[in-house]
């Protein structure tokens, strides 16, 4: 070919690497090829889509509670994507080890970092680094069947406190109070069964710092606790304080006044002798409560076995401050889930006060505050962790915008065949899995459940199990490379 081939032409499309198959890597590659350049043929382009995990999806796969009814709509969508053949998929293979940002450069006009937020922030108070204190992100990783988390948990707590009040820390408390057997009609894998089967946990209290007018969870995770069975929710009337700008955001937010609504509504008709709760579970919602310090005790040392919080109360802009009343409760594990934080790569400028990529707008920026020509960021690596997966598709749009303004003057890989990078891992002996073999994963996920619920039982219940899901990482690969070899 001859270096003078116009790049974006048809023999010589814009070859572009996404980092991160999950929803902001799929939006990005596919609005790029859905861009109006692309529809209207000025522009071609070739995407690769990496991935340090065998399967695709990302934090669909390994950062949602299994019991949402949502998720599926969202595999969906991202299935349709990548079903289509325009866009190639790489698992396996992690950025920094088995390629580096000089691999990429040599192979595509731009890179997009789509990496997410997998860590749990920190939360710097006393004893937090106690035996029995966990981030809440860890645990999601653990009941989402991570290939690389522990296969067992310590779930040994009858009293548990969850620190948060969004999404994640309802998922997590939500799963912890939830019956194991009620779980197996969603894909967690056996050991997580079993895990949460074992469990002596009799009661879970989360835990907000403002008040419930200040939530950040959605409606739909508020339900979603109703519906667990033989769990009762109990609340308590002295958190249920409202400022003025409470008062607005309830007049002005639908969602928030939806929320309070159904929060005040359960608080109404609980029965004010609470003896009278007769479930074997109890999920306690707490608000107005800062955690303070994080405790254990002479019969248990090193080991949780009690928090305190400092007592708090709204100051009229719907933010909160310490009253100096402080109160104690027993519990026995604590599990943080404040929030998600980006992770550094390697030879990209980072944030490390924000968890995020340098940048603007998505264009990657190096220390001098100057663009990297060919260097792109999108979703939470980009904005941090905040915002609903819809939120992404905005993001995206951003991105790609930016990535088509500069293409002209984009940097030219120099190796820029379809199948130089495959040789590139095949001769590092990288074992990367394929679209057609997560088909194949996807296939035998299915037949386990398919296979579980032919026999009438799993683990003593009957129950229609739709997919269950495979865990080790090695599996995931034999599985997916053994079916397409079996399809060659």
């Amino acid at each position: 070919m001859s270096i003078s081939t116009p790049v974006g032409s048809a023999d010589r499309p814009l070859r572009v690497a996404v980092i991160g198959s999950g929803p902001a890597g799929v939006y990005a590659a596919d609005i790029l090829t859905k861009s109006e350049a692309v529809k209207s043929g000025e522009l071609t382009v070739s995407i690769d889509l990496f991935d340090r995990y065998p399967a695709p999806y990302g934090l669909i796969r390994y950062g949602v509670a299994p019991d949402h009814p949502r998720i599926k709509g969202i595999v969906n969508a991202l299935h349709k994507v990548l079903d289509r053949g325009d866009i190639r998929f790489f698992g396996n293979v992690d950025y920094g080890t088995d390629i580096s940002i000089e691999d990429l450069r040599k192979h595509y006009d731009a890179i997009i970092f789509a990496t997410g937020a997998i860590k749990d922030a920190d939360l710097n108070i006393p004893g937090i680094e106690l035996e029995g204190s966990f981030g809440g992100a860890d645990f999601v990783s653990w009941f989402d069947g991570h290939p690389d988390v522990p296969r067992e948990w310590p779930l040994e707590a009858t009293e548990i406190a969850v620190l948060g009040n969004g999404n994640v820390a309802l998922d997590v408390a939500r799963v912890l109070s939830k019956h194991a057997d009620d779980l197996l009609v969603t894909e967690i894998p056996d050991n997580v069964y079993a895990g949460l089967k074992s469990s002596p946990v009799t009661d879970v209290h989360v835990f907000g710092r403002r008040g419930p007018a200040q939530v950040k969870f959605t409606p739909l995770e508020l339900r979603e606790l109703s519906h667990s069975k033989d769990v009762d929710i109990i609340l308590y009337a002295e958190d249920f304080e409202f400022d003025e700008e409470s008062d607005r955001q309830v007049q002005t937010n639908n969602q928030i006044k939806t929320m309070v609504g159904t929060l005040t509504n359960w608080i109404a008709e609980q029965p004010e002798d609470l003896s009278e709760l007769k479930a074997s579970r109890r999920l306690h919602l707490h608000f107005l409560h800062s955690p303070v310090e994080i405790v254990d005790s002479a019969e248990t040392p090193g080991k949780v076995a009690g928090i305190k919080f400092e007592r708090t109360e709204l100051d009229g802009t719907g933010n909160a401050r310490g009253t100096g009343e402080f109160i104690d409760y027993p519990v026995q594990a604590v599990y943080r889930a404040i929030g998600y934080f980006g992770s550094a790569l390697p030879d990209v400028e980072f944030d490390h006060k924000k968890g995020v990529i340098t940048n603007d707008g998505g264009r990657v920026l190096d220390a001098d505050g100057q663009h990297v020509p060919g260097l792109y960021a999108t979703g939470w690596i980009k904005r941090g962790p905040v915002g609903l997966i819809g939120h992404t598709k905005g993001d995206a749009l951003e991105t790609v915008t930016y990535l088509l303004e500069d293409r002209e003057n984009l940097p030219v890989a120099e190796v820029p065949a379809a199948d130089a990078v495959v040789e590139l891992l095949d001769s590092r002996g990288v074992k990367f899995t394929s679209w057609e073999g997560w088909l194949a994963l996807d296939a035998h996920e299915l037949a386990l459940g398919a296979a579980a619920t032919e026999a009438g039982t799993s683990h003593g219940v009957e129950v229609k199990r739709e997919r269950i899901k495979v865990v080790p990482r090695e599996d995931m690969v034999n599985i997916s490379r053994d079916g397409v070899a079996a399809q060659v």
